[in-house]
């Protein structure tokens, strides 16, 4: 395990909590030494992670996509030990997935959920075997759960989605079971 793709909120809103998990997940990242990978930005629990990260020790991979670039360059994390610029929000996508070795979802909006939801199409397809956690922080994602159980229920879904990540509580549940998979 060298690092960890980490999806989250770009939202500066939100409230404060939700910047408390990030920064602890970035200190137990940074502190066990691994790198994180993620969408690139300053602000948010991207940047709050990628901070965190940073003062603890750890390696901070952006991959931010060039239009954002061009439109507001400010949101960039410029403290990135490697700033990788996608060319295409696919293309960052494809980067992260390929310099990931497992993936945790902090809560986030649209963007989050489109990147965590394509890591388990991947892996319900077979085209990846590298562990996804939700961090479940204040209930934020039961409902997305429910979903889940839902699309098995009505036989939309396999029931071995629900086998494609875990639902943690916190940081060390999650990096617990990040390294609990990777050694089976």
């Amino acid at each position: 395990m060298k690092s960890i793709c980490v999806f989250c909120s770009s939202s500066d809103s939100i409230d404060e909590v939700y910047f408390k998990i990030a920064i602890d997940l970035g200190y137990q990242i940074g502190n066990l030494n691994l790198d994180l990978v993620y969408g690139g930005g300053a602000i948010g629990l991207m940047g709050a992670v990628a901070r965190s990260v940073h003062k603890n020790g750890g390696r901070v991979v952006g991959v931010f996509p060039e239009f954002l670039r061009e439109k507001a360059k400010e949101f960039e994390y410029v403290d990135a030990d490697e700033l990788i610029i996608a060319e295409t929000m696919r293309i960052r996508k494809a980067i992260m997935d390929k310099r990931a070795d497992a993936f945790i979802a902090l809560p986030g909006g649209i963007g989050t959920l489109e990147e965590a939801i394509e890591i388990m199409s991947m892996k319900q397809l077979g085209l990846t075997d590298k562990p996804l956690v939700f961090i479940n922080t204040n209930n934020f994602y039961d409902d997305l759960i429910s979903i889940f159980q839902k699309m098995v229920d009505l036989k939309f879904a396999e029931s071995s989605i629900l086998n494609s990540f875990a639902v943690c509580p916190n940081p060390s549940s999650a990096l617990k079971f990040i390294f609990s998979s990777k050694s089976k």
